[in-house]
């Protein structure tokens, strides 16, 4: 039998094989294999366990190996394992029992009484522990759950450590791990579905209709939802831009078992799981403060742990007052946009985390928030208006697909202070969002805005009229060669709202109207 554990480090980790050699000298207990402070003091703590538990410790000098002795052990969930590894050396020396032969994966936190307590990455480490062909697993009960979202693995959800060792002796005690079909969890806790497409179920503050007005920005989030795209709302303060994008995650549809996945592991590896929700299946909508660091954003630390674009993977990083947040944040996000991952580097060490995430941002026109009011006079010089547009520099306009200018004095009223139109319901744009993404997955297993040039070519075709509604825009706002496939990618998923193969000139036109803002760093619309 060979009992292994995990190393968490970025979003891969790498397992360590726990070996316990007995040998005759004075008792003592070393541990060799590059361990941190908190391995190290495994010693103490499984001692104490053990005794405490009824089980006798060898009186022998005990030697835990854990190998590769080049990787750095970190983290308190060796614990479990180097206390299983002393108890079956120390069974085999003795020749009492026998443990089952499988290699198993063992990972959990002792306290002195015996008692197994919850570590984070255990979704990452059943993961890997599939992937090299180890089939079962032990792990603190508090995490099992989370185990069993993993295929092919037999899971076992240990309390203590007198349950583990019982375990570890019969192979019958395990549970097989759910590996739930996509089918058997159509609609996931938490989930309602409508037309076949799951969305977050109905939950308080998240209607729609509560909202006067802003059909154009309402209209631009159920583009974004259908199509994954990125989006600026640009207004003054106080118009209503921020409430209407907080309610975006009523409309985005759920992920497939495959996004959920990835996510799932991502939030493990940040301890972010919780029991009650074992497997994410709702996108993620991230919204860090304006203060936020390089690392905060991108990830980083001695463990290289996820950072808020790896946590927003296939969902909403959402920057709320924008311009606030530091140029060095800003522009970092090019790559990630571009790419969809992110490579961090620490100590000769590198991990690449997924960050397919869609970007919204809200911003002000001008530090003081009036500068194309009607009614408000804005006291900013042409300079400051200039230095605050120059952190939102053109290549990361460029990712933008969606440009809205929110006015806050025009909320769509008309003389008698209603609503020139009905308004929307959440329920009517879920409904408008689900046959639009059931008409593109039809002809592609993607959202369009991940469409590379040849996706562009096969699936974007344009009647003749509308590319001569683009070759003006180009030529008349100056759009870039990325700015005008992305004009394309949202036309696209225009047309697919209306069901409709070929992009027609209307598609474009407004497709268009959403990318001439912020062309010239100004807001023109305003």
């Amino acid at each position: 039998m060979k009992i292994y554990s995990f190393s968490p480090f970025g979003y891969e980790g790498a397992l360590v094989n726990v070996e316990v050699d007995l040998r005759r000298g004075i008792p003592a207990v070393d541990i060799v294999g590059l361990a941190d402070s908190a391995v190290k003091e495994s010693r103490e703590r499984m001692q104490a366990a053990i005794r405490n538990c009824g089980f006798d410790f060898p009186p022998e000098r005990v030697l835990i190996s854990l190998s590769p002795a080049d990787l750095k052990k970190e983290g308190a969930g060796f614990d479990l394992p180097i206390a299983l590894s002393v108890l079956a050396a120390n069974a085999k020396k003795n020749g009492e029992g026998d443990f089952i032969q499988e290699p198993v994966l063992v990972m959990g936190e002792l306290e002195l009484s015996g008692k197994i307590r919850p570590i984070r990455g255990v979704n990452a480490a059943v993961s890997t522990a599939a992937a090299c062909g180890i089939g079962i697993c032990i792990v603190p009960e508090q995490n099992a759950d989370e185990a069993r979202e993993v295929s092919g693995v037999q899971v076992y959800g240990a309390d203590s450590l007198e349950n583990a060792v019982r375990a570890l002796k019969d192979i019958s005690i395990y549970k097989k791990s759910g590996g739930k079909s996509e089918e058997e969890t159509s609609v996931p806790k938490g989930c309602s579905q409508v037309d076949g497409v799951l969305f977050q179920q109905d939950l308080e503050g998240f209607e729609f209709a509560d909202i006067k007005g802003q059909y154009k920005l309402i209209r631009a989030l159920e583009i974004a939802a259908c199509g994954g795209h990125n989006l600026l709302a640009l207004g003054a303060p106080g118009c209503g831009k921020t409430m209407a994008i907080q309610k975006f995650p009523a409309i985005n549809p759920a992920m497939n078992m495959e996004e959920a996945h990835s996510v799932t592991r991502i939030w493990s590896i940040a301890g972010l799981i919780k029991p009650s929700q074992p497997l994410i299946r709702l996108p993620p909508f991230r919204i860090p403060h304006q203060t936020a660091s390089i690392e905060g954003i991108c990830g980083g630390g001695v463990n290289c742990r996820p950072g808020e674009i790896s946590l927003a993977h296939n969902g909403v990083l959402f920057l709320d007052e924008a311009a606030e947040f530091r140029s060095s944040v800003l522009q970092m996000l090019r790559v990630p946009l571009e790419n969809g991952n992110i490579s961090l580097c620490r100590a000769g060490r590198t991990t690449t985390y997924p960050a397919k995430f869609q970007l919204f941002m809200a911003v002000n026109p001008c530090p003081c928030g009036n500068f194309g009011s009607k009614t408000k006079i804005c006291l900013c010089s042409a300079k400051s208006v200039e230095q605050y547009w120059k952190k939102f520099s053109a290549p990361l306009l460029d990712r933008i697909d969606l440009r809205v200018f929110v006015d806050n004095e025009e909320a769509d009223l008309n003389k008698e202070g209603q609503a020139r139109e009905e308004l929307k319901t959440t329920a009517e744009i879920r409904e408008k969002i689900a046959s639009g993404v059931k008409f593109m997955m039809r002809r592609q297993n993607m959202k369009n805005a991940k469409l590379d040039p040849e996706g562009i070519a096969n699936f974007c075709i344009q009647e003749d009229a509308s590319k001569g509604v683009l070759n003006a825009a180009i030529n008349r706002y100056g759009f870039s060669p990325r700015l005008t496939s992305s004009c394309i990618k949202v036309a696209r998923t225009i047309a697919d709202l209306d069901h409709s193969e070929k992009i027609r000139p209307v598609h474009m036109r407004e497709s268009v109207e959403y990318h001439k803002l912020c062309c010239n760093m100004v807001p023109e619309l305003a």
